[in-house]
């Protein structure tokens, strides 16, 4: 497993947080963790669940794969355009929260109808890896 640089997603963190103009306790309280928990994870001393840093982005109303790459949860090269994808959506200003997530929900479902998913290690697949690699052609649908 590769060493995770949980140093320079505290520091990140912290560089968002004080960009929103929270507290560390404001940040904690909206993201539903400890005080003591988000001040160890900024000074690189706890290494978050991908869902607490959820938690953290929608908080702080980022992007949770832009701290899933800095985590070390999510390859940046690799899950590049994925990760792109996802931003655009999260960052329109012309959609409500509830309508980001049924697009990111429909872009996931169609990512795993074409034989990419998320790995249970965080690890993007591609096609014919998820399914033991016998599946050479593409999923048919009705339609």
């Amino acid at each position: 497993m590769a060493t995770l640089n949980v140093g320079n997603l505290g520091e990140y963190l912290r560089e968002q947080r004080r960009n929103a103009q929270l507290s560390l306790r404001q940040l904690a309280d909206a993201a539903g963790v400890s005080n003591p928990y988000l001040s160890q994870i900024e000074r690189g001393l706890r290494k978050p669940s991908a869902e607490v840093l959820q938690q953290v982005a929608k908080a702080l109303r980022i992007s949770a794969e832009t701290l899933y790459v800095r985590a070390g949860i999510l390859d940046a090269e690799r899950d590049r355009d994925e990760v792109e994808t996802r931003a655009v959506i999260l960052a329109d200003p012309t959609l409500t929260e509830r309508q980001k997530q049924v697009l990111l929900q429909i872009y996931e479902s169609f990512r795993k109808e074409n034989g990419f998913e998320i790995a249970d290690g965080g690890e993007a697949i591609g096609p014919g890896v998820a399914d033991g690699g016998d599946s050479a052609a593409p999923h048919e649908t009705a339609g």
